[in-house]
Parts: structure tokens; C-alpha cells; sequence
């Protein structure tokens, strides 16, 4: 397939591997550097063409006016061995009736239930387990308990303490290796590295104690409260049918991989941007006393805890997820380039949340940006870190309202201070993780 003419190429091709290093190296500096080269750039990853959209109005047209001409992209398809037709990798008619039928799981009410009896519980737990003057690895801390916070709202606890073991061990180890596995050539994925290796046996270790535990609950029935029998009840609107066996297990585990990462990530984040700006450790601090007023985060109070719902957001402006990518299904034009049908085409939250025309000065942390007047103005298509339009992430309710119950719980009992010395930096897997976050626990008395 010959590329679409007149496309500025992304800097730092490779022969024959084309941008595959530089994306894997350094992805971040690659893709911040996007933007000055036109609305529709293109990268190459070995011998394929991605053409990558760099404003907001044309990744709305991407993910929203226009979804429905393109499909998910390579780097779902090469995901799909892991997440099967689950929402994350499937297409078309099928994946919206799977997202018709999972929708009532994340509804208000539902959400409201699992931060009653999972989020804040676990936190308080988990706050509680600290003691002053401790050092913890916090990003460790964290996707522990979203882990565990993703396993007890999908299980009920007595199918869940198998799952749940096999979560904690093998979903780290995948996310480990997805960008190896996603941006590699696909002849890479054949190699017998240890990449592959972990990577597979993680999977196929995950998959049988999914299985086991969805086959559980099927002859258990009813509603348990949990995310899975409520997977196992739903019908399609259309046509009365439910989901069978196997469409439920590969729901379960794009959950689990997709979600706890991210709702992890977002809180690593958060504490140590807040641990690096005492001023705005004050305010969120001070926020948390009014709100709670010494007892704990509830989901009713997530209405009044307005500047923690701001620094979320600014965390999640920073450090979103890298790259979304798209197939066109037909021919389709985007920025006056003609993209053919069968073309990958990708839109990058990283270049478009740190664009100095929506966000001045992108690389000060500052919540204030998320003042309501300021916040409206910020294009459509602008922030994006649940994706948008028809295939807006499910949990983009579940995962801000875990992270906002989640830090409120412990900035009302801890601040946690950063290490002096230790440099810590993104490091890219499935999302922009800390590289490590050790942080001291100090105690603190509600003004």
C-alpha cells in the first residue's frame, strides 16, 4: 500500500525498523515532538505506516464524529491472545452489544456500592497497616491495592482468593512487557525471549483461574454485588441473549488489565507531585478535613472534594495512557490527507495533554487549570484519558471516583514525603509508571 503523499515523517526513522526503537527507547521525546511537524504525522514501525493526529478536532473526528469508519488498531489485535473479543480489542456491532450489556455494571449506583464496601474499606486498611516514620514503596502500595480493589469488586470473596493471588502475581508481570509486545515487529512475538515467555505463561495462568472463577459463579447465579455475576446477568436489550463463558472472561480480564493500571498510576502520581508542592499539599489537606471531618472518604462527599477531583485531574493530564491506535475500515480523510481503508491511524494523549495552546505552561503541575472557567476552555478532543465519543472507557466514572475515595483516605491520616535524593521519572509500560516512589510516612493532625 503505497502512503498518502505530502505526510510529514516523525524524526529518528530507522532503516527497516523505522521508529520501533526511538518508541520503545524513549517514546515520550518522540511523541512530544509530533505536534510541530503538522496535523497528521507518520511514524513507522518496521515496515508499517502509522499516521498519527496531533489536534484535538481531528482526534474527536478519530474517536468520536467518525468512529465508526475505523476499527481498533494493530496493537489491539497483537492484545487480543490476552483480552480475546473482550471491549478493549473487539469491533463493530459486536463491541457495542458488549458495551450495551456492561454498562448497568458501572452505573452510579453500582459505583456507589463498590465504594462503600471495597474502595474506602481497603484504603482504610491499608492506611491503617502504616506507621510514622515508615518508608514504603508507594507505587508498589498502590497497585497492590488496585489490584485488590479490582479483585474484590469483581469477585465475591469466596471465589475471588484464588483470582485475586493470580492477579497480584501475574498482571504485573504482562504490563511488564505489553509496549515490548505491542510495538515489536510481529515476528519478535515468536522469539523465545523472556519477554514472550513471562508474558505467555502470565496469560495463560490468569486466563485458567478467570475461567475457573466465572464457571463458579455461573452455578452460583444471582447477584452477588460484584461486577461478575452482574456481567453474568445481563441481556442484550436487542435480543435477549447473555453473554456466554468465555465473552465474560475476556471482559474480566481487560478489566483488570486495563483499570487497576491506570487508577495505580494516577495515585503514585498524585502523592508524589503533591508531596513535591507543599502549597498545594496544604489546600488538598485542608480540603479533607472540612469534607471528611474525621471519619472516612465516602462516596457522598466526592461532590465537595472539588480540588482533589482538580489534581486529579492534572495528574491524569500528565500522565496518561501513551497512544491510542485505530484501523481505518474504509477510505477516509483526516487533516486533507486521504487515509486508505486498512490503514493504522493513532492519536496520542501524551502529545495532545501537553500542547502549550490548551494547557500554557504544560509541564507546571497546576491544578487551578481545572477551575471551572478554565476548564471550559479547553477544546473537545483536548483531554482525553479515558478516550471519548462511542468508546469512552466504561470505567471513566469508577476509576476518578477509586482515586479521589482512595487519596482522601490516606491525606487524612498521612503526608507522604518524598525521599530526598531519589530521582524519580516515568517509566513506560502499559501507562507512565514511576520508575520507583519510595515515600515516608508521616503522621498528621487534622487542622
Amino acid at each position: 500500500m503505497a502512503p498518502p503523499p505530502d505526510v510529514a515523517v516523525a524524526p529518528g526513522r530507522w532503516p527497516l525498523l523505522g521508529h520501533t526503537v526511538p518508541m520503545l527507547r524513549d517514546p515520550l521525546k518522540l511523541l512530544s515532538s509530533l505536534r510541530s511537524h503538522g496535523d497528521v504525522v507518520r511514524l513507522d514501525f518496521g515496515p508499517m505506516p502509522v499516521y498519527l493526529v496531533t489536534t484535538p478536532e481531528l482526534a474527536w473526528r478519530l474517536l468520536a464524529v467518525d468512529a465508526g469508519k475505523f476499527d481498533k488498531g494493530i496493537v489491539f489485535d497483537k492484545m487480543r491472545p490476552l483480552f480475546g473479543d473482550g471491549l478493549a480489542t473487539s469491533n463493530g456491532a459486536f463491541n457495542q452489544r458488549q458495551r450495551r450489556m456492561m454498562l448497568p455494571a458501572f452505573q452510579r449506583s453500582r459505583i456507589a456500592l463498590y465504594a462503600e464496601t471495597t474502595m474506602t474499606k481497603l484504603a482504610v486498611d491499608l492506611a491503617g497497616s502504616w506507621k510514622p516514620g515508615e518508608v514504603v514503596e508507594f507505587d508498589r502500595r498502590m497497585q497492590d491495592l488496585a489490584l485488590t480493589i479490582s479483585g474484590r469488586t469483581l469477585f465475591s470473596t469466596e471465589l475471588g482468593v484464588e483470582a485475586l493471588a493470580e492477579i497480584q502475581r501475574s498482571i504485573p508481570i504482562m504490563l511488564k512487557y505489553v509496549m515490548v509486545r505491542a510495538f515489536s515487529p510481529k515476528f519478535v512475538e515468536r522469539l523465545p525471549i523472556p519477554a514472550n515467555r513471562e508474558f505467555d505463561a502470565a496469560a495463560a495462568r490468569l486466563r485458567r483461574v478467570i475461567g475457573d472463577a466465572v464457571l463458579k459463579a455461573r452455578e452460583k447465579g444471582g447477584d452477588q454485588g460484584d461486577l461478575l455475576s452482574m456481567l453474568l446477568l445481563a441481556k442484550d436489550d436487542e435480543t435477549g441473549e447473555k453473554m456466554t463463558d468465555r465473552q465474560v472472561e475476556d471482559e474480566v480480564i481487560t478489566i483488570l488489565t486495563t483499570g487497576a493500571e491506570t487508577t495505580a498510576v494516577a495515585l503514585a502520581w498524585f502523592f508524589h507531585e503533591i508531596g513535591a508542592r507543599p502549597d498545594i499539599e496544604r489546600r488538598f489537606h485542608a480540603e479533607v478535613d472540612e469534607v471528611l471531618d474525621g471519619g472516612p472518604a465516602r462516596f457522598e462527599h466526592l461532590p465537595r472534594l472539588e480540588y482533589t477531583q482538580r489534581i486529579i485531574n492534572e495528574v491524569v493530564r500528565r500522565t496518561p495512557p501513551v497512544i491510542l491506535m485505530r484501523r481505518a475500515r474504509e477510505d477516509v480523510e483526516l487533516g486533507g490527507v486521504r487515509i486508505p481503508a486498512g490503514t493504522e491511524v493513532a492519536v496520542s494523549q501524551h502529545t495532545l495533554h501537553r500542547d502549550p495552546r490548551w494547557f500554557p505552561e504544560p509541564e507546571r503541575f497546576d491544578p487551578d487549570r481545572w477551575e471551572p472557567e478554565r476548564a471550559a476552555e479547553v477544546p473537545k478532543g483536548a483531554f482525553i484519558p479515558f478516550g471519548a465519543g462511542a468508546r469512552l472507557c466504561p470505567g471513566h466514572q469508577f476509576a476518578p471516583t477509586e482515586i479521589a475515595l482512595v487519596a482522601a483516605t490516606i491525606g487524612a491520616r498521612w503526608r507522604l514525603e518524598p525521599l530526598p535524593g531519589v530521582k524519580v521519572f516515568p517509566k513506560i509500560k502499559a501507562t507512565m509508571q514511576p520508575n520507583r516512589l519510595p515515600m515516608t510516612v508521616i503522621p498528621r493532625t487534622p487542622a
